[in-house]
């Protein structure tokens, strides 16, 4: 019997083996390494097709939606940053949910059966606020000397990436997960030479992600900039970028020489689909036939490509990185250090010895043109070409398009003055964070990471006018005089301080009974993303002078908006009783009226309040904010910053609102506007004259036929937007009474 037992438990016990024995081999099969030049995932040669698509600028409801528009496109792989100020705001407080919840975001992907190539840093560029660093880094004495081997910076590196790479290791294609491929840091051969800090990084990585995952970095497709940032080796590998439309395939031959032998398969890991835009720049676009054309070069031939990007939007929320704020600078000159290295290095150090290097405008935008549009849209022709090509090289089959988001008119919303910010100084500075102190301290010395800081002294006017002096501002300073005359308290605007432009200002005698309160208003339009000067502090820098002599004892005032809905409500109509009258023709429809019109044109920053109502939850859909009319601010919806808007600067004049941050019944729209908006309309009364401070901005969805609407304009230029099906042209023209084009086109905003 037991003889008998034991023979017929021997094809179980077989088969028992082989379901171990095939299950540990299915295990050992789950692996991605490079060999003979080639990707190599599961035994088998792959090519990557990816396409950047960056978590945290896309609503996390939105995550899917974008993910599959990417793998319609032809996508087998999802490239992304991780930006360190994003996920840890201030010093060990860590930030893992909601726009941050990056472990949800590379899960997703796996289940929509793409992979991840993860971009962990610590420097990301990104065309993000400081390169990813968080500002706080910049308060540290002595400073740091960021991408390098500075112990304290490298101690806090090493405290960030112990907080991010456990996350990450369950994660990595051998453990089951979709990360095929982790990059350390970004472009550093454009930055510097230090390979000891790259080769630390190295081992850092392994200490928590292990031996078997691919590391690589990315680099210019140039020699030095190559030389400066491979470290084969340690075993990693070397990707390049290029220009599109040069041929790759020198460069991939180049990159080989980069490379351990058998390990250089040919990979342009930022395939360009777009470019910066800035403040006061034409759109840049890219032909989408050449960039088709382009691609097809690289994917026919079996190399692989990432599109950047694949998917782009300025539209973010970073949590208490105060939202729309993590806009960055990025000065064109020092973009050339990654192509031309040594002529870009000698061209930015000799201008910023002639001071000449100070136009580094704040980013508007970045890859506007990028085959998957802010919202979502794909039904442009550079989506349909570079499908096209990568079915036409690849194979792959043609996943069906996700159905279009729907968007919604919600019409003309009319927005109330509800405070001026001197009025209300108290109620929205954080009294955390508020200083008195000898000289002005810079933004980030005192808390304040992102947005404004209100600066404030006093001195005395003894000259008919004087010339105020602030030779480091970062970046934009308005100015503003104040004092008692009579017992009234008189206010005046006097100008504006550019980083890129004068540093000095010529301001008024008061002519007051005491001392002149000098007020000065400063903007961190974005920190510098790229080049050698990333360390970049904001705020006052110098000390500021009238006339030659400095001003001390100062009080600066944080800026919060934190919470907007509570705005302290002043009157919405205030008396004028000294403002000039002219006369101006509005017209509205087709008749015209004349009437008497205040010359009065605030520059005072002001808050604006307005409500729109959506009926049910089935009527929530995207829409977008026309900004014609009004000058530069911020806005926010329902508490969440959607972005700045400058139309009097360009190109952009409206700003993307997703559903996800509407609501049914009542929406409130918040403008914080830095200069007072053009008035909508003046009423006389007999009596005497009332200024109302009124204004309409107009929610209108892509293609849909706007209602024409006038505007009047006290100043030279009007501030409009032009819709266009085409392209969002720029906003300034001459002044004039005119209707709105026809359609509102793809809309754009800030990072």
């Amino acid at each position: 019997m037991a003889s008998g037992g034991t023979s017929h438990n021997l094809p179980l016990a077989l088969l028992l083996c082989l379901a171990l024995s095939s299950s540990v081999g299915g295990e050992a099969a789950r692996r991605f390494w490079i060999e003979n030049d080639t990707f190599m995932k599961d035994g088998a040669p792959f090519q990557i097709v990816g396409g950047d698509v960056h978590y945290f600028r896309i609503v996390p409801e939105y995550w899917k939606d974008r993910l599959l528009r990417a793998k319609a496109l032809g996508l087998n792989t999802i490239q992304t940053y991780v930006p360190w100020n994003l996920h840890e705001p201030e010093p060990q407080r860590w930030e893992f949910k909601g726009f941050a919840d990056i472990e949800s975001y590379l899960r997703l992907a796996q289940e929509l059966d793409m992979l991840v190539m993860l971009r962990i840093g610590p420097y990301i560029c990104g065309e993000w606020d400081l390169g990813g660093f968080p500002p706080w880094l910049l308060t540290i004495e002595p400073a740091l000397k960021l991408r390098s081997s500075d112990s304290t910076y490298l101690s806090l590196v090493e405290r960030w990436w112990g907080a991010l790479l456990p996350k990450v290791a369950p994660l990595l294609y051998n453990n089951g997960g979709p990360i095929i491929m982790v990059q350390i840091e970004n472009e550093f051969g454009s930055f510097g030479d230090d390979k000891n800090y790259l080769h630390y990084l190295v081992q850092l990585a392994r200490r928590y992600l292990g031996n078997n995952v691919v590391l690589y970095t990315t680099d210019g497709g140039a020699m030095g900039n190559l030389k400066n940032g491979s470290i084969p080796q340690d075993d990693v590998f070397t990707a390049v970028d290029f220009e599109t439309g040069s041929n790759p395939w020198p460069i991939f031959r180049l990159q080989k020489k980069y490379n351990l032998p058998g390990k250089s398969a040919p990979l342009s890991s930022e395939f360009y689909t777009g470019w910066l835009t800035h403040w006061g720049e034409s759109i840049a676009t890219t032909d989408a036939t050449s960039t088709a054309k382009a691609l097809k070069t690289i994917l026919c031939r079996n190399a692989s490509a990432v599109l950047y990007v694949c998917h782009w939007s300025s539209f973010i929320n970073a949590l208490h990185l105060q939202s729309r704020f993590t806009n960055s600078v990025s000065s064109r000159l020092s973009r050339w250090l990654m192509v031309e290295p040594i002529l870009g290095f000698i061209m930015v150090q000799t201008l910023a010895k002639m001071n000449l290097i100070t136009r580094q405008t704040s980013l508007l935008m970045t890859m506007q043109d990028a085959p998957i549009k802010e919202h979502g849209d794909v039904h442009n022709s550079k989506y349909k070409a570079l499908r096209r090509v990568i079915h036409e090289c690849t194979g792959s089959p043609l996943h069906p398009l996700p159905s279009d988001i729907e968007k919604a008119n919600y019409g003309l919303v009319k927005l109330q003055k509800v405070a001026s910010l001197f009025d209300i100084i108290d109620n929205i500075s954080d009294p955390l964070k508020g200083a008195v102190s000898e000289h002005p301290l810079y933004m980030e010395q005192i808390g304040q990471m992102f947005g404004f800081l209100l600066y404030m002294s006093e001195y005395q006017g003894k000259l008919s006018s004087s010339v105020l002096s602030i030779p480091k501002v970062h970046d934009r300073a308005q100015v503003f005089l104040s004092c008692s005359t009579d017992g009234v308290r008189n206010r005046r605007y006097a100008g504006v301080i550019e980083r890129w432009s004068s540093k000095t200002l010529e301001i008024p005698n008061l002519r007051c009974s005491s001392n002149i309160s000098l007020y000065i208003l400063v903007e961190n339009m974005g920190r510098v993303n790229y080049g050698p000067y990333i360390f970049d502090r904001k705020g006052i820098l110098s000390p500021i002078q009238i006339d030659g002599i400095t001003l001390r004892h100062w009080k600066m005032y944080p800026l919060t908006f934190n919470s907007l809905d509570n705005l302290p409500k002043i009157q919405l109509i205030t008396q004028m009783p000294d403002v000039r009258a002219s006369k101006v023709s509005i017209i509205h429809g087709h008749s015209e009226k004349k009437l008497q019109e205040s010359s009065f044109y605030s520059n005072e920053p002001e808050f604006y309040e307005g409500h729109f109502h959506i009926d049910s939850e089935s009527e929530i859909k995207d829409t977008f904010i026309s900004f014609r009319g009004w000058n530069k601010g911020v806005a926010f919806v329902n508490n969440f910053n959607i972005g700045r808007f400058w139309p009097a600067r360009g190109p952009q004049c409206a700003l993307y609102v997703p559903a996800p941050i509407l609501r049914p019944g009542d929406n409130t729209i918040v403008i914080f506007e830095l200069h007072g908006p053009n008035p909508e309309v003046t009423v006389n009364s007999s009596r005497s004259r009332f200024h109302v401070r009124s204004k309409t901005v107009r929610m209108a969805a892509r293609g849909v036929q706007s209602t024409v609407q006038w505007i009047w304009s006290p100043r030279p230029v009007i501030s409009t937007l032009v819709w266009c099906r085409a392209a969002i042209q720029r906003c300034k023209v001459p002044l004039r009474f005119a209707p709105l084009s026809a359609m509102i086109s793809r809309a754009r905003f800030i990072l």
